[in-house]
């Protein structure tokens, strides 16, 4: 019985694919471009275009794997919605050891908002 594994990366610009057959060892890749106003159509798209390259898979298709940058880019190019973090008692380190606003990770003088 066959087993297949998808691998799937949402980009900023990009969303790639991976299809592993692990029966047979078989790779199939796939890219498409990214649709920014709803990720899930450029998933949705690359599927459909692994579909077209070979036997169907989804009937044995036993694991997903979702990767994403699109949430660090949104922070590093500061779009989004406004947004606060709340932190337990003892944790409020983290608001001190935050890196994304760090443009330079070896400036150790560089300035927090």
């Amino acid at each position: 019985m066959a087993s297949y594994r998808l691998g799937c990366d949402i980009g900023g610009t990009f969303t790639d694919f991976v299809l592993v057959d692990d029966t047979t060892g078989e790779i199939r890749i796939n890219k498409c471009l990214t649709t920014p106003r709803d990720p899930s159509e450029a998933v949705e798209t690359g599927i459909r275009q692994l579909l077209g390259q070979g036997p169907d898979f989804m009937p044995d298709l036993t694991e997903i794997i979702h990767g994403t940058t699109l949430v660090i880019n949104a922070i590093i190019e500061r779009k989004g919605a406004k947004t606060g973090l709340i932190t337990t008692k003892g944790f409020k380190d983290v608001l001190e050891l935050g890196r994304e606003l760090r443009y330079d990770a070896y400036d150790i003088f560089a300035e927090y908002p």
